[in-house]
């Protein structure tokens, strides 16, 4: 029956839910309503107020949690697993991968040898993440962080770091 449930709701999010407006206009405010709505009951958990933007696409939504106050940007790719802590800002087109293809042998094809396990991604509390930013699989981003627009994330950052760049780098910290 839960199956059942939540592939109406899938159902309903991509068939309708992620083309409603954006929810930055006040006169749009029920479209952010209505996708955490429906993502409430995908979602491995969600936390108050959260803010799922127009087009974000989550695959199933199996692994995701969403802290209080968080959500994910306009136009996102996400997978899980993934755990988004609370007050975390995303901005539009954001990509957080967690699988991978295998690529050690070299007599048969990548696409042949397969996908490596999936490796969660941990995202703090209290972090902006830029425009367009990929966070690589098995990256964890501290509390406090600023990661700025293009940037390519491919190692863990530490707390109240403010990092950019490809592939992201420290550029120095907010304390």
């Amino acid at each position: 029956m839960i199956d059942m449930i939540k592939a109406i709701l899938l159902l309903l999010y991509y068939g309708i839910g992620q083309w409603l407006p954006q929810s930055s206009s006040s006169v749009f405010k029920w479209c952010k309503l209505v996708r955490a709505r429906l993502c409430r009951g995908m979602f491995d958990s969600c936390g108050a107020n959260i803010n799922i933007e127009h087009k974000a696409n989550f695959g199933n939504g199996t692994g995701i949690s969403v802290g209080n106050n968080s959500g994910l940007g306009v136009r996102c790719f996400v997978r899980g697993p993934l755990v988004i802590g609370d007050d975390v800002m995303m901005g539009p087109e954001v990509m957080i991968l967690t699988g991978s293809h295998r690529f050690d042998r070299t007599d048969i094809t990548m696409r042949m040898q397969g996908m490596l396990p999936r490796r969660k991604v941990c995202i703090g509390n209290d972090v902006w993440i830029g425009a367009r930013v990929i966070i690589l699989p098995g990256v964890t981003i501290g509390n406090g962080v600023i990661i700025g627009a293009g940037a390519v994330v491919t190692s863990d950052v530490p707390d109240y770091a403010i990092v950019g760049g490809v592939p992201a780098k420290v550029i120095r910290y907010r304390k």
